[in-house]
């Protein structure tokens, strides 16, 4: 307890022969009558999500479960081939990659759209202007672009054109989706090079305009890459790989250090 008050959640309790979750009857109200995504939304927030947000976080969630053998799908096999009894643990360390770097960068490129969006809101400056101001802070910064170039889609990811297509599609976009697009239009102008956006960027302008909370935009990736994981440490277990990955990755690097004496 703080400051004498009981600690409460406004998620689950069950008794004997129920489960209520979010207010709702768990056997009665909700299995077999809403889909996952759906059922994770109503969790987030507490309130049943538009079909609009469901569709879009279903594209999300589809276009960034699976993208080849990514540092976070090498971690997890090889995790499996040291502990083929663990696939939770080969799971959790796919996952613990989640970084800003890597599939966690939605999170980070969602504050830039969401100060952006802010601004705009305000009404003290218009979206270009915004735009100007803010990749010009990041640019003097010295930090990052997220969700900006990608190294294999050097001419454009297109996940990210599909997902901004489909929203639009469901005439969902709005000023995150502009933002991102002005974005795009004057990176080259202020950082002196041609960047794209990539799907990092392109989930969070969708998921923002759809009204999902911005505090946990990482949550889509690590949802729906848990999923892919899961898919790889399967083939894993029938057609292992994490050995080729661990031999040509000591073929593939030279030691530098001290010579035997």
């Amino acid at each position: 307890m703080a400051g004498g008050k009981k600690a409460a959640t406004a998620l689950c309790y069950k008794t004997r022969d129920r489960v209520i979750v979010r207010g709702l009857d768990l056997c009665r109200d909700l299995i077999g009558k809403v889909g996952f995504t759906e059922f994770f939304l109503f969790l987030l927030t507490g309130e049943r999500p538009t079909p609009a947000l469901v569709k879009l976080v279903e594209a999300s969630m589809v276009a960034i479960a699976e993208h080849g053998l990514v540092p976070s799908v090498q971690a997890a096999r090889m995790t499996l081939h040291a502990a083929p009894d663990a696939l939770q643990g080969a799971v959790a360390a796919g996952l613990l990659g989640a970084g800003s770097v890597m599939f966690g960068t939605s999170e980070n490129a969602g504050r830039v759209l969401a100060d952006i969006a802010a601004s705009v809101a305000s009404g003290d400056k218009p979206l270009e202007q915004a735009v100007f101001e803010k990749l010009t802070a990041i640019r003097q910064a010295k930090e990052p672009l997220p969700g900006f170039g990608h190294r294999t889609h050097s001419n454009g990811d297109p996940r990210a054109t599909r997902l901004l297509e489909y929203a639009d599609e469901l005439g969902v976009s709005g000023v995150h989706c502009r933002a991102l697009r002005e974005m795009a239009n004057q990176v080259e102008k202020v950082f002196g090079r041609k960047l794209l956006p990539n799907i990092q960027s392109a989930i969070p302008a969708v998921l923002l305009d759809g009204g999902f909370p911005a505090d946990v935009l990482r949550g889509v990736p690590i949802v729906a890459r848990a999923a892919g994981l899961i898919a790889h440490l399967a083939e894993e277990s029938r057609r292992p790989i994490a050995s080729a990955l661990w031999y040509t990755a000591e073929a593939a690097i030279d030691y530098d250090g001290t010579p035997a004496s």
